[in-house]
C-alpha cells in the first residue's frame, strides 16, 4: 500500500520550538502516524499539552525544557533522546522567528540574533544529533524555513535574510550528510498560528487572503503534512530540496506600508 510508505512506526523525532504553532502541530502529526517524539521549548505547560496528545495516539513523547537559543538546549534535547529511546531517526529543525520590520530601524544585535535564532540553533541541532543518527544507520533532518527566505520584499532584510540561509544551509547539508542522512526544507507563507493570531485583525486578514492565490492563509496541518512526507519513506528519494507550502506567493502578502525613503 502507498500510504505505508508514509507511516513513521518505531521512528524517533526530535523536535525543536514544539510548544505551540508549527511544532506542536509537527509532534502531533508524527505521532498520529507512529512516531514517538522528543520534544523542546521554553514553556513546560505548553510542552505538557503537546505530551498529553501524542499519549492520545498511543505514542511516547519526552519533554525538554530548555533555552534552544544555546547549544546547551540543544545538546539537552539530544541526550534526553538516547537516555530514553538510544536513537534518532528524524530531527526538525522548527525553532526560529522575528517580526519584519523597516531596514534603518534594525539594529545590529537584532539583525545577529535574528540569524541566531533561525540558522545556529538549526546548526547546532543538526551537529548534535548525527553522531546519533549515524549509530542507527541514518535518517532524515527538516528544517522548517520561510517564504520569506525565497522571496524578496521590504521589512524582510533580517528574517529574510536568516531563512535564504537556512535554506542554502539545507542544500550543503544534503551533500555533507549524503547517503545516509536526507536533508529538506519547508518553506511556509503565512500560517495560522497563535502568534498569527495574536496580530490578525478581520481587515489585515482579508488583504492578506487577496494577496494569496489559493485565497486563504495556511494551516498548521498544511506543513505538518509536507512534513510527515519529508520524514517518511515516500521521500526516501528527495534531499536537498524545499517543499514551498505558501499558497502559491511570490511575494509577501503582508504589506507592511514602508515607504520609500527620503
Amino acid at each position: 500500500m502507498i500510504l505505508d510508505r508514509f507511516r513513521l512506526d518505531g521512528k524517533v523525532a526530535l523536535i525543536s520550538g514544539a510548544g505551540r504553532g508549527i511544532g506542536a502541530g509537527i509532534a502531533r502529526a508524527f505521532a498520529e502516524v507512529g512516531a514517538d517524539v522528543v520534544i523542546g521549548a521554553r514553556t513546560e505547560s505548553q510542552l505538557a499539552e503537546v505530551a498529553k496528545d501524542v499519549a492520545a495516539q498511543g505514542r511516547r513523547a519526552e519533554v525538554v525544557t530548555a533555552d534552544l537559543s544555546e547549544r546547551e538546549g540543544m545538546q539537552a534535547l539530544v541526550g534526553r533522546a538516547g537516555d530514553a529511546f538510544g536513537r534518532i531517526d528524524i530531527v526538525v529543525n522548527n525553532a526560529g522567528g522575528s517580526p519584519p520590520g523597516p531596514f534603518l530601524d534594525l539594529s545590529e544585535k537584532a539583525f545577529n540574533g535574528t540569524f541566531q535564532w533561525n540558522v545556529t540553533t538549526a546548526f547546532n541541532l543538526t551537529q548534535l544529533a548525527v553522531p546519533l543518527m549515524l549509530k542507527d544507520g541514518g535518517g532524515n533532518i527538516i528544517n522548517i524555513a520561510s517564504a520569506a527566505g525565497q522571496f524578496h520584499d521590504r521589512g524582510f532584510v533580517a528574517y529574510g535574510t536568516a531563512k535564504a540561509a537556512l535554506i542554502h544551509m539545507t542544500a550543503n547539508l544534503a551533500n555533507d550528510l549524503a547517503p545516509k542522512i536526507r536533508v529538506n526544507c519547508v518553506a511556509p507563507g503565512a500560517t495560522e498560528t497563535s502568534a498569527l493570531r495574536g496580530v490578525l485583525n478581520a481587515d489585515l486578514e482579508a488583504k492578506m487572503v487577496a494577496r494569496t492565490p489559493l485565497g486563504r492563509l495556511g494551516s498548521v496541518e498544511d506543513i505538518s503534512a509536507a512534513a510527515v512526507f519529508l520524514a517518511s519513506d515516500a521521500a526516501s528519494y528527495v534531499t536537498g530540496r524545499v517543499i514551498a507550502v505558501d499558497g502559491g506567493i511570490r511575494h509577501s502578502n503582508l504589506d507592511l506600508g514602508l515607504p520609500d525613503l527620503e
